[in-house]
């Protein structure tokens, strides 16, 4: 998997996700249904831009598969805009529904030395691997790694390596909330990659009374969490509100009916705060008789 994932890095080219980037010169519109991206595959230049749109009644959100571009949740008729300033091929999914999945192929020359993510989005506590490649493709050159967690003023030097074969590079790292990485060769700079971060939400439930525990870098006493229902829709719903106490947990009572459920925890980006998206539990399956 390690050699794999290496290959596929070095042949990508990340971009940066951000309002700072420089207008496109061109847009390619892709819409967002039930079953798949429309179009999945697309053909761009360097310079140019993607616009999905959630044309869909449930959300989603789209990601690339190597962190350099992800929008934020997307409920029905929202849009999302990413600029694709260097060439490469960005092969994408749906991070909430991840049998969709897309390609954008962005036309130009290569990148003097690519970055890119093993695993987009992480769990509080989880790690993943960056890695990349020089134009070279020459062994034992030297590569530094950068990395800027959210809110930081500045990136701060996080490993000086050595390329290996095909000038391929790779690093472990472990970040506690969304991180910016990039890698610098010589006096050449990667593009930037996005690890986005989730919190650890644990929850079990018998008929009568739940449990929830949410982890991640900062105490969430006092915040709100969702227990949510899979409806015959496919649909997750909230139908009842669990304010955490301390340790960022809580036992609360179900106060169920009779029937079967398939119930979650949903705990929103904004209850969570800045550098953490949306979280979700493990799902819990009930039948309560009587």
């Amino acid at each position: 998997m390690r050699t794999l994932f290496l290959f596929l890095t070095a042949a990508l080219a990340l971009v940066v996700t951000g309002a700072s980037q420089p207008a496109a010169l061109a847009t390619k519109s892709v819409k967002i249904t039930a079953a798949a991206f429309s179009p999945a595959n697309v053909t761009i230049n360097t310079g140019d831009s993607v616009t999905w749109t959630n044309g869909d009644t449930v959300s989603h959100q789209v990601i690339a598969n190597n962190g350099s571009f992800a929008s934020n949740t997307l409920a029905a008729n929202k849009k999302y805009t990413h600029v694709f300033n260097t060439a490469g091929t960005f092969n994408y999914h749906d991070a909430l529904h991840p049998s969709l999945k897309g390609k954008i192929v962005v036309k130009g020359s290569p990148p003097e030395v690519t970055i890119g993510a093993a695993q987009p989005i992480l769990t509080y506590g989880q790690g993943t691997h960056v890695g990349g490649a020089v134009s070279t493709k020459q062994a034992g050159e030297t590569v530094t790694v950068w990395a800027q967690p959210y809110g930081a003023v500045s990136a701060v030097l996080v490993a000086t390596l050595l390329t290996g074969v095909n000038g391929a590079w790779d690093l472990g790292v472990q970040p506690s909330t969304l991180t910016t990485y990039e890698a610098h060769w010589k006096t050449k700079v990667s593009a930037k990659i996005q690890v986005a971060m989730r919190p650890d939400v644990l929850f079990s439930a018998n008929k009568r009374i739940g449990f929830v525990r949410v982890k991640s870098d900062r105490s969430l006493a006092g915040h709100k969490v969702y227990v949510q229902r899979l409806t015959r829709f496919n649909e997750w719903v909230k139908f009842r509100r669990v304010v955490l106490g301390s340790g960022s947990k809580k036992h609360f009572f179900l106060h169920l009916p009779k029937g079967r459920y398939q119930l979650r925890i949903f705990i929103s980006m904004n209850e969570i705060g800045a550098g953490y998206q949306d979280g979700y539990s493990n799902t819990v399956r009930l039948h309560k008789k009587r």
